[in-house]
């Protein structure tokens, strides 16, 4: 084991006796000493004298000023046959080297690699992470590092690692000396050279990371242009070795790396920085980023590309805003601008096709998020203070595509908070606020001495916001330092209400996101004294106790809100609670809207008047659409649970939790969201594939159901099989949310007339323009991760070819996200945060679908249905099976191609007599049940008994 050192005499004890402590004895240590300027050399040497013949101690004759020579020189003098690197600030996992000799010896493997985890030393809470675990999730060995690039691209540490002596004597591996990043180099070497590489999935070593420390590390000291340079230079020793061995492909997954990682590191720096290390990194990084392969760009989040792109031609206006959404994820910084119906970071640069691509920003859907929603950049632009108390600030808010018009009202006030919750909050009105082109202007000024007052202590920090209200929205932006230097800047002096002898003054400071903050401080001689006071009372043994106290009470309360308390308070205290007559708790997808059946029973119960106590369940950021006049509690919240376990009924249409029982007393009506095309329940692969045991779990939360709402004879083929429900448990009503469909084909047949409803006014949609809903299944990516909605067809044609007499609605699945070019704004519109379906199924003449069950409601109305089903086989065969053939019983055409999508589009007809044959038996066949009255029924059978009146 080779241990290198240097400075670092205090931890140096502990890294080597956790290599003592192995349990592989036969460890040797060798400690090498680059020329330490404190008393490391002589700790190695008494660690040695403590342990001779296992620990020996060397020291260089001048300091190296990097890793790479200590360690050359220990894997000189190392006389076993395997070699491991160990840092003096870290520590070895008790089995390490155990678990990599076993692995190296069962495979042969020239170098045996295992997870390193990061443990953050100074973090209140133990924060550990593993570095890179989907590398190591099980033991594999590999022939080639081809095999996995990402072993190569991404754990370019060596001190993880147990290389075969022989194997670096033989491949004369050394790390290179005089440059920093020389881990990324020598690890690149090994992977190469190495003719087999085992991993484990086992926890080798300990990197102690340091967050709050004056003194950075080399990796970290990112403002030193040196320090990039040698990153540059390490790079292209490394693509060279690629290219001498024809790696084209590993040198692609390098390059994408680099722009995602290592280039963003250093950007995240520069609106930080000053002119002259701008450029000389700019010229650094300009003629590496030449030779990247520009397919690279198409791998990397937007915001990365734009910056590699800006960065070459040394746009700074448009960068370094660029570099502060790298920092603050979502954060717009750009004014934008739209250009041919599509958006871009900026206006410059669109001649050039590259920068066209790269710059085009449409799919982040900055021109379609509301208002309210939306991280504006604050760019600070002006600071100055009186010395005594008073701030005076000036900043510039990004207005993107001029959002905020001329006609908004807008209105701010700057807010001083407290970093820690739940204390203290100070507001100061601005003095001016103007719209200026692309930006809001602002000035205010604080009289912190007279207005803030700290507690003192445990308000350390305080971060500083501008919050707009602009026609009623509410905006918080945070205030961008950017290159405003504020090194001069005095400080500020301030009354804590503790006394001033625990802080007396404000300074500024940046965060690490790069905005303005403030920090109690103590300058006078007496509040300096008393400041090193209160920290020695924090730190000894009276403040062990008081931090132990408060630990304790953060774990407790951690523990009281966790789900396996809140689980297990509700069966064994909440259930015991009696059931209060008419509490009715209802639930609409798993508490995200108000909609669907629950909502249809629920309003069926106000129109009759029917005596009873509402709850409804709501999850998100807060109960937008749902009713005033019912209790709204949030799912998971332990009013939710007190409700659940003392309902009379709970309704809803998707899944109470799961683990939480029904009481026998609670009637649990379970009202379904459609009927079923793809295999569900039972049915599905994955619940065939589960144990007994899992099985058996799963079917007790199904009979959970007292009641099973079925719309046709088809769901108890499939719903009620799939789910194992006895007969009893079904109820032929229909679903009360088709009961306005029926009710609209019976007034449209009775008068001849077709009646769009309010929200085609509320849409803008005009009098007789065509209205088709798109309205697609739920789509994951990889792995079930939910995902944006990518559109299967090329909408701004659909827009150039039917938009001057047809509106199309977009309503993807709620769980997914839909993004629309601004080129069709007006023609194609996201309809996607409309939860109730039902007016938008009423007010559409044609449907277009693929496997949702919105076609078995839809055909109630007897209108034109057009089935794009892309994906068709995959779906069917593949991924999850269907119950009947959708080619064969469609009651519209079935189409495969945009093309031929386009074309049924255009044949479409309001009375389509083609497919009216084929709808009525689709309907006779998958609704039946639904004659318009399901809600009525379900509340006269459970509820009229406690009407009022």
């Amino acid at each position: 084991m080779v241990v290198i050192v240097y400075n670092d005499a205090a931890r140096l004890p502990t890294a080597v006796r956790s290599v003592l402590a192995q349990t592989l004895r036969a460890v040797e240590v060798v400690i090498v000493d680059d020329c330490s300027e404190d008393d490391s050399y002589a700790v190695a040497q008494q660690l040695a004298a403590e342990h001779p013949g296992q620990v020996r101690a060397f020291r260089l004759p001048s300091n190296s000023g990097g890793c790479g020579a200590p360690r050359n020189h220990g894997i000189g003098e190392a006389r076993g046959r395997y070699v491991m690197f160990l840092d003096s600030d870290d520590e070895l996992e008790r089995n390490a080297c155990r678990n990599l000799l076993a692995a190296a010896r069962s495979t042969g493997a020239d170098l045996v690699s295992g997870r390193c985890v990061r443990v953050h030393v100074d973090s209140r809470h133990g924060k550990r992470e593993d570095w890179y675990p989907w590398i190591y999730q099980e033991t594999r060995t590999l022939e080639s590092v081809s095999e996995l690039p990402d072993l190569l691209i991404f754990d370019t540490l060596s001190t993880n690692k147990c290389y075969r002596r022989d194997f670096l004597l033989e491949q004369n591996l050394l790390f290179p000396v005089g440059i920093h990043y020389e881990d990324l180099l020598f690890s690149a070497q090994a992977y190469l050279a190495a003719g087999r590489i085992a991993l484990i999935p086992n926890r080798v070593y300990f990197w102690n990371v340091t967050d709050r420390t004056g003194a950075k590390s080399i990796s970290n000291r990112r403002h030193e242009i040196a320090n990039f340079a040698h990153r540059m230079e390490i790079h292209r020793r490394i693509d060279t070795l690629l290219e001498q061995r024809r790696l084209p492909d590993l040198k692609f997954h390098k390059d994408v790396k680099f722009l995602k990682h290592d280039l963003v590191l250093h950007l995240r720096d520069l609106p930080l920085l000053d002119e002259e290390y701008r450029h000389r990194f700019a010229e650094l990084a300009g003629s590496y980023l030449a030779g990247l392969d520009p397919a690279a760009y198409d791998e990397v989040q937007p915001i990365q590309a734009i910056c590699a792109y800006l960065l070459v031609r040394e746009d700074w206006d448009n960068l370094l805003p660029a570099a502060d959404t790298l920092m603050n994820r979502d954060k717009i910084s750009s004014p934008l601008t739209e250009r041919d119906g599509r958006v871009y970071w900026c206006v410059e640069h669109l001649d050039d096709p590259e920068g066209r691509k790269v710059l085009d920003v449409t799919d982040a859907d900055y021109h379609g998020i509301p208002l309210g929603r939306m991280f504006l950049r604050n760019r600070l632009t002006g600071y100055a203070d009186d010395g005594r108390g008073t701030v005076r600030l000036a900043g510039s808010v990004v207005n993107p595509l001029r959002r905020i018009g001329p006609g908004s009202r807008v209105r701010g006030r700057l807010e001083f908070r407290a970093r820690r919750r739940s204390l203290q909050t100070f507001h100061f009105p601005l003095r001016t606020l103007r719209r200026h082109g692309d930006f809001l202007d602002w000035t205010a000024e604080a009289d912190l001495a007279r207005r803030l007052r700290p507690l003192g202590v445990i308000d350390a920090v305080w971060d500083v916001r501008l919050l707009l209200d602009v026609d009623g929205e509410r905006l918080r932006t945070r205030l961008s330092v950017g290159g405003l230097a504020l090194d001069q800047a005095r400080p500020l002096h301030v009354r804590p209400r503790l006394t001033r002898l625990v802080a007396d003054r404000l300074e500024p400071e940046i965060s690490r996101r790069g905005h303005l903050a403030f920090r109690l401080a103590a300058q006078g001689r007496a509040a300096i004294r008393a400041r090193e006071a209160v920290d020695a009372a924090v730190t000894g043994p009276a403040g062990g106790l008081v931090k132990s106290a408060v630990r304790r009470a953060r774990k407790a309360k951690r523990m009281l809100n966790s789900g396996e308390t809140k689980i297990r308070a509700y069966h064994r205290a909440l259930r015991v609670l009696p059931v209060r007559k008419g509490l009715v708790v209802f639930e609409s997808h798993l508490g995200k809207q108000y909609s669907d059946s629950p909502r249809a029973i629920y309003e069926e119960m106000r129109r009759q008047g029917v005596d009873f106590a509402p709850v409804w369940s709501w999850t998100g950021r807060q109960p937008e659409g749902f009713p005033t006049d019912a209790t709204l509690v949030r799912r998971w919240s332990w009013p939710y649970l007190r409700a659940l376990a003392q309902a009379e009924f709970w309704i809803d249409n998707q899944g109470f939790p799961l683990k939480l029982t029904k009481r026998p007393e609670t009637t649990y009506i379970q009202t379904w969201h459609g009927s079923a095309l793809k295999r569900m329940g039972f049915d599905e692969p994955r619940y065939k594939l589960l144990n007994r045991s899992d099985q058996e779990g799963y079917q007790r939360v199904l009979d959970r159901f007292d009641h099973f709402l079925i719309r046709s004879e088809h769901d108890v083929r499939t719903l009620a099989r799939a789910y194992r429900l006895g007969d009893e448990v079904l109820l032929r009503t229909g679903y009360p949310r088709n009961d306005p469909l029926v009710a609209a084909r019976a007034r449209e047949e009775a008068t001849g007339v077709r009646e769009r409803g309010p929200l085609a006014a509320e849409l803008g949609i005009p009098e007789g323009r065509q209205v088709l809903l798109y309205a697609p299944t739920f789509r994951s990516g990889p792995g079930g991760r939910i995902r944006a909605f990518e559109l299967p067809f090329d909408v701004e044609e659909f827009a150039r070819r039917f938009g001057d007499r047809c509106t199309l609605l977009i309503r993807s699945h709620y769980l997914n996200h839909v993004v629309l070019p601004p080129s069709v704004r007006g023609t194609v519109l996201d309809v996607t945060d409309h939860h109730d379906i039902t007016p938008l199924l009423t007010l559409a003449d044609g449907l277009i679908t693929d496997y949702s069950s919105v076609m078995f409601d839809y055909a109630l109305l007897d209108r034109p249905m057009v089935f794009y089903v892309h994906d068709w086989d995959e779906y069917a065969g593949v991924s999850r099976g269907t119950y009947f053939d959708l080619l064969e019983q469609a009651p519209g055409p079935v189409v495969r191609t945009e093309e031929a999508l386009f074309a049924a589009v255009a044949e479409m007809k309001s009375a389509d007599t083609e497919y009216a044959e084929a709808r009525r038996r689709f309907v006779a066949e998958y609704g039946e049940y639904d004659r318009g009255d399901a809600a009525r029924t379900i509340v006269n059978r459970f509820f009229t008994p406690r009407s009022g009146t």
